[in-house]
């Protein structure tokens, strides 16, 4: 072999970026793909995509599309939450490790012996965790909807809100509402500084911040503005202000300037020297390895069917709330059956 040969390793190509996305291009033609990218992800992959947005937003949009099989750049749930959702679709995500410290942090186990301790909680999930905790919830949120459901629901009901205590604690402060929260957090909203955002503030006296509720509760008490990935998104296109601080992931900071070419956007630093803001899991997912899932069909999503219609009925009643159908939220509490037996 001629030593000046450059050999793959696992993960990479011999591939030239124009080259990888012509095959990228290629193969989703062929396989009558759809890719999906989550704000998250690397700009690269952003640029790549069919669709970009919030993991529910992005199922949905492949669920509609006559594709044969859906590219998941993203984590394992929302990989998942679209297999769910697209049952006879293949699902492939680029890197099977590409995890949730979120979802990690409630284990079905321990989620299903904490819904037996406390068995006349409604439990209220929020979307990111995995598809077995899904099964075991009553109603799936996201972060959008997670407010507007909480509001529907008779004061009578008491609530457990799962997975992530940063975002229950925001709701129980905007609605009032008391719940029983579970104590997962989210290891990239936990990070941000509030010592550096303060002097980031004073640098720039012109700036917003802009926060997502999976943000600890010292960072949203100063925030401008709350609200989901999409939500800071608009947020930012339709507010007059020049520059923003964005508490988040950075990744969704390539949509917000693409859509606002003209604004300075600051991501919000994290504690440390470390690059902890962003998601380590989102960012195992790269070019090459899009580019090797599509060309293997693998890896690929799979789910026992039973799992699946258990954890779509949760799925769907969050659904059938916040479409623009008059779904009657005490017709759905009648299917969900309490006190919970496991």
């Amino acid at each position: 072999m001629d030593q000046s040969e450059t050999i793959a390793t696992p993960g990479e190509t011999n591939l030239l970026p124009e080259e990888l996305n012509e095959e990228i291009f290629r193969l989703k033609k062929e396989l009558n793909a759809v890719i999906l990218a989550h704000y998250y992800q690397e700009s690269e992959i952003q640029d790549l995509a069919d669709f970009i947005g919030d993991s529910l937003e992005l199922s949905r949009k492949a669920s509609q599309t006559d594709a044969d099989v859906i590219v998941f750049a993203g984590v394992h749930f929302m990989a998942e939450t679209a297999k769910i959702l697209s049952p006879d679709k293949t699902v492939l995500l680029p890197d099977l490790e590409a995890g949730c410290s979120l979802a990690d942090s409630a284990p079905a186990d321990l989620f299903r012996h904490y819904r037996l301790q406390h068995p006349d909680h409604l439990s209220l999930t929020y979307i990111n965790c995995t598809a077995e905790v899904k099964a075991l919830s009553d109603i799936i949120v996201t972060s959008s909807s997670a407010e507007r459901i909480l509001r529907e629901l008779p004061e009578d009901i008491p609530v457990l809100f799962a997975p992530d205590r940063n975002l229950g604690q925001y709701l129980q402060r905007v609605t009032g509402r008391d719940m029983l929260l579970w104590q997962g957090t989210c290891l990239v909203h936990e990070q941000f500084s509030e010592r550096k955002i303060f002097a980031l503030r004073n640098e720039h006296p012109e700036a917003k911040l802009i926060a997502h509720p999976e943000c600890e509760e010292v960072i949203l008490d100063q925030a401008d503005f709350v609200g989901s990935t999409s939500a800071l998104l608009k947020f930012t296109q339709t507010d007059p202000s020049p520059a923003f601080i964005v508490a988040t992931e950075p990744g969704i900071i390539h949509q917000m300037e693409k859509a606002s070419p003209n604004k300075l956007f600051i991501p919000a630093p994290p504690d440390s020297s470390c690059a902890c803001n962003e998601c380590p899991y989102m960012k195992l997912n790269t070019r090459e390895k899009l580019y090797l899932c599509m060309r293997d069909r693998k890896p690929e999503i799979t789910m026992d069917e039973s799992l699946r219609r258990r954890a779509l009925a949760p799925l769907q009643r969050m659904l059938d709330l916040t479409s623009d159908s008059s779904t009657n939220i005490h017709s759905l509490l009648e299917e969900i059956r309490l006190p919970f037996t496991g």
